[in-house]
C-alpha cells in the first residue's frame, strides 16, 4: 500500500517493521500531508531513512499537464497527470467563506449519465485514497491558497469507490494533516442505494448530495441509467434513512435541462416529491457538453422553477456557474486532452 495511503497508526506500524522508533511516524505523516515531494525535504529524518524510504515507498506526486484559470472569478482547473499516466481534474473555486477544492475520485465514470463529459469513456479504473488526497495537497501547494472545503464532485461516481474514499476522508480529516471538518466535505452520489445506507451507517458529518435531474422514472430513466437500477421512490427512501441516521439536511442537485425537466409540471412533482424531507435543491444551469444534444434552460424557466419550490417550502438556490470560460465542468478538460495526445 502507497505510505500516503496509510493512517497514522499504520503508517507508525510500517516504520516499527524498519526498526524506527514510534516518533518517526508522526513525522513522516506530517511531511507526506504537506505535499512533499521527495523525501530529501524531511530534514530532521536521517538520510539512511530517507534513502530506505524512497527505495521501498516512492512518493508519486501529480504533475500538472494543463492548468486554467478564469478571468472572471479566478476559478483554477487543473488536469493532472498521475503515475500511471492517467489524467484527472481538479477545480478550485473561491467563495467567500473559503476555498472549495472540487476533485475527481475515479479516472473516468460508468454510470452513463446523459449529460456529463466525465462518463463517455467508461470507467478507467479507481483513484488511490492517496491520489484523491494529492489533488486536495498539491492544488493548495500549486495555488498558494489554503483549502478549507472539499467537494466529491469531480470525475467519478465517489459511492462506486468507497472503501477508498472513505479512507480518503479520514486521511484529510484526520489533526495531523490536513484537518479538515467533515463539516466542510461535501459527498456527491448519482444515488447508489445499498452504498447511501452503508455510507449513514458510518454517521459521518459529512453533506449529502443526490444528483436526482428529474422528478419521476419517466424522465431520470432517460438521462440516468442508475435509475433504473435504483427509481426514484426507492432512493429518496434511502434519503430518509440516511437522515434519520445522521439528522443531515440533504442537497438534491437539479441540472435544468431545457424541454426535459425545467417545466411547471416538474417543478411541482419535484415538490411533491420532497415533502416532508429536510432537503435543499440545488438548480444547475446546465453545461454544455460537445457530445451532448441536450441544451440549458433558459433564466426565466430557471427562476419559475425555484419559485415554484421555495413557495411550496423546500429551499431552492441557482448554483453561480463558476469558471464557464475554463471548461469548468468535470470531464471536458480530459477529454480535450486525450483528444490531442490520443495517435490512434
Amino acid at each position: 500500500m502507497n505510505l500516503k495511503s496509510q493512517t497514522l497508526p499504520e503508517l507508525t506500524a510500517t516504520l516499527k517493521e524498519l526498526g524506527q522508533p514510534a516518533f518517526r511516524g508522526k513525522q513522516v505523516y506530517t511531511w507526506l500531508h504537506k505535499g512533499v515531494r521527495s523525501y530529501d525535504e524531511m530534514s530532521n529524518l536521517p538520510k539512511g531513512l530517507r534513502d530506505t524510504l524512497a527505495e521501498k515507498y516512492p512518493i508519486h506526486a501529480p504533475e500538472v499537464v494543463r492548468k486554467q484559470e478564469s478571468k472572471k472569478d479566478g476559478t483554477i482547473k487543473y488536469l493532472w497527470k498521475l503515475a500511471d499516466g492517467n489524467c484527472v481534474e481538479t477545480v478550485l473555486m473561491r467563495y467567500h467563506y473559503g476555498n472549495t477544492v472540487c476533485i475527481s475520485t475515479e479516472v473516468g465514470c460508468r454510470m452513463g449519465c446523459a449529460f456529463c463529459a466525465s462518463t463517455i469513456g467508461g470507467l478507467v479504473r479507481k483513484l488511490e485514497p492517496y491520489e484523491m488526497l494529492d489533488e486536495v495537497l498539491f492544488t493548495q501547494v500549486d495555488s498558494g491558497l489554503p483549502i478549507s472545503h472539499i467537494v466529491l464532485m469531480g470525475i467519478g461516481e465517489p459511492l462506486d469507490n468507497f472503501d477508498n474514499v472513505m479512507r480518503f476522508l479520514e486521511l484529510v480529516n484526520s489533526e495531523e494533516g490536513m484537518n479538515i471538518s467533515m463539516r466542510h466535505i461535501s459527498l456527491s452520489t448519482c444515488g447508489l442505494v445499498p452504498k447511501i445506507d452503508e455510507l449513514a451507517a458510518k454517521k459521518l458529518q459529512i453533506s449529502l448530495a443526490i444528483s436526482l435531474h428529474g422528478p419521476n422514472d419517466e424522465i431520470r430513466d432517460k438521462i440516468m441509467p442508475v435509475n433504473k437500477a435504483y427509481p426514484i421512490a426507492v432512493l429518496l427512501e434511502a434519503c430518509r434513512r440516511y437522515y434519520a441516521a445522521t439528522n443531515r439536511r440533504i442537497h438534491f442537485e437539479y441540472a435544468m435541462i431545457d424541454g426535459v425537466n425545467d417545466s411547471v409540471a416538474n417543478a411541482k412533482e419535484l415538490l411533491k416529491r420532497l415533502k416532508g424531507l429536510p432537503a435543499h435543491v440545488n438548480l444547475i444551469p446546465l453545461n454544455h457538453v460537445e457530445e451532448s444534444p441536450l441544451k440549458p434552460s433558459s433564466k426565466a424557466a430557471v427562476a419559475r422553477f425555484q419559485k415554484i419550490l421555495e413557495e411550496g417550502g423546500v429551499t431552492a438556490t441557482v448554483r453561480r456557474t463558476l469558471g464557464g470560460d475554463i471548461d469548468a465542468s468535470c470531464g471536458q478538460l480530459r477529454r480535450k486532452y486525450s483528444k490531442e495526445h490520443d495517435h490512434h
